[in-house]
């Protein structure tokens, strides 16, 4: 196979100065996420101390499972009123789902929408008007304007324009190389849609994991805390539950949100594949016309 001519930059897919700025801003935020969630996990001390008091009282007073459910319910009315709020709660929510552990669920839902973004953006600037550029190109090279066709190629972005650029700089040789020449490189342009997705389907399998990883890791404490006290105590048992159960619910979260961009980005995939297609079978009709009018 004959080396395949690189096209003009200007008619590649959009290049690295969009992504780059996109990973730094992405980068930006993961890092004041990490530092939010850090500050959370120092104050989750404090509050884990407060509950654990309340729990002390109740075991030394000797009150039974309905005092002890009553106190602790109070204490979280308290602290719910206290906060208020969406974000309140859901940062209560995170400290009870052990803190250390709810950061690496958060972690791998802002490293997942990083690349989501990224992906979005990238595949959202290789969309072009496929029918109009088309239809330009074959009124420039059936007026025997090879060379404005090549410039329409390069100063149009995207996969398309990147192939039609191909196609049009082996004009001159047989049918059979130019096919030859336009499939090799659109397999290369296929791959670099999909580059980054197998990261994205990584995090959508390691945040159900986590979570099912933190059910395990509640019901330890759980037991751990049983042995312990040597006597099964409802809210020594439901202090366990709670962080099995809220780590879980958070992980398949993150995954079904995951997943939602992950399916967009495949349908744009999908969408720019055919457009691929379609137009290389246009361009070699055009360019089979073409050769035609000059035998």
């Amino acid at each position: 196979m004959k080396h395949l001519a690189r096209p003009h930059r200007s008619g590649h897919f959009p290049r690295t100065t969009n992504v780059s700025s996109l990973l730094v801003m992405a980068k930006v935020a993961l890092i004041t996420f990490l530092l939010i969630c850090f500050s959370t996990a120092i104050k989750a001390q404090d509050t884990n101390v407060s509950k654990d008091s309340v729990t002390a009282v109740a075991d030394s007073a000797q009150l039974d499972s309905m005092a002890v459910d009553t106190a602790v319910a109070l204490d979280e009315d308290l602290m719910d009123d206290e906060g208020g709020g969406f974000h309140k709660r859901l940062k209560k929510t995170f400290i009870d789902g052990n803190a250390g552990f709810m950061s690496l669920v958060a972690l791998v839902l802002v490293l997942g929408l990083a690349f989501c973004i990224e992906r979005i953006i990238y595949l959202s600037l290789s969309e072009i008007n496929a029918k109009k550029l088309m239809a330009d190109l074959e009124e420039k090279i059936m007026s025997g304007k090879v060379e404005e066709a090549k410039d329409i190629c390069r100063d149009t972005r995207g996969p398309v324009a990147s192939i039609c650029y191909q196609g049009l700089m082996r004009i001159n040789e047989s049918m059979e190389d130019i096919e030859r020449s336009i499939v090799s490189y659109g397999s290369v342009q296929s791959a670099n849609l999909e580059k980054g997705c197998s990261w994205i389907t990584l995090f959508i399998a390691m945040a159900p994991s986590l979570g099912f990883l933190g059910t395990v890791i509640g019901m330890v404490l759980a037991f751990d805390r049983i042995q312990e006290v040597g006597d099964i105590n409802p809210t020594i048992v439901a202090a366990g539950m709670k962080v099995a159960l809220i780590t879980t619910i958070f992980g398949i979260i993150v995954a079904l949100i995951l997943q939602v961009f992950y399916n967009y980005i495949l349908s744009k995939i999908e969408h720019l594949t055919s457009q691929m297609e379609e137009s290389a079978i246009s361009l070699l009709d055009t360019i089979m016309k073409y050769k035609m009018t000059r035998s």
